[in-house]
């Protein structure tokens, strides 16, 4: 194995003091562009932002460590990002469809304690991830749940219920939810698995959710939140 040209490449020694030269340069030059663009730019990251970010580490990258790349360029094409992050914002602010179309809108996911499947299913988001995030919340079934939104920024805004209006719901703690039925042997409410959907079901040996068309059942629970 050549350990030189796996340590160095094609650098020779004398570069590594302009690497770090170049370093601090790019950094401080970083540090300023950010603060232009400012706290919203860097706290939760639209996709539009987020490719900001991946462009400003690509152009402060290359001359830190590649010698045909100057500083120089390096700033020009730092400028030109800054340039188009601060065109499109205007647009963004201007025009309602161009902020829908690179920051997209907030998505109803619950409403009555029923997942909304059309919208839950537009997103990439698992049964799993989703409920982790609402027992973090002190969530322990969707009747406690009026809606919940995803936000633009991709976070979950939760709104309950009073505890007088708190519904029958789906169970999301683990142990309950994977205690699913096919087989109603005894009247009491029942929440479908797959929509939340809840309502009162004799015996019967199976029954289908009016809302989904799914057959498989959790017994709901109808515990106040504790916070």
């Amino acid at each position: 194995m050549n350990w030189q040209q796996l340590l160095w490449g094609d650098l020779d020694a004398t570069f590594l003091s302009q690497i770090g030269i170049r370093t601090c340069v790019m950094f401080v030059i970083l540090l300023f562009a950010l603060s232009i663009l400012g706290k919203r730019g860097v706290k939760q990251l639209s996709i539009f932002e987020l490719v900001i970010i991946i462009s400003f580490g690509s152009a402060a990258g290359d001359p830190m460590f590649y010698k045909e790349v100057g500083l120089l360029s390096a700033l020009a094409v730092i400028f030109c990002i800054i340039l188009c992050y601060k065109i499109t914002t205007y647009l963004v602010f201007k025009y309602k469809a161009v902020e829908k179309l690179l920051e997209g809108e907030p998505i109803y996911l619950i409403e009555d304690g029923v997942f909304l499947i059309k919208n839950f299913n537009k997103e990439s988001l698992g049964y799993d991830e989703f409920f982790s995030e609402m027992r973090q919340k002190s969530v322990s079934h969707l009747g406690q749940i009026d809606s919940a939104i995803m936000e633009i920024s991709g976070e979950i805004s939760l709104y309950f219920y009073e505890d007088k209006d708190v519904l029958y719901g789906l169970p999301i703690l683990p142990v309950l939810f994977t205690s699913q039925l096919h087989v109603i042997i005894e009247e009491k409410h029942y929440s479908c698995t797959y929509c939340g959907f809840t309502e009162i079901i004799s015996v019967k040996s199976e029954h289908f959710c009016p809302n989904c068309k799914h057959n498989q059942w959790v017994k709901s629970i109808n515990n106040l939140r504790i916070t």
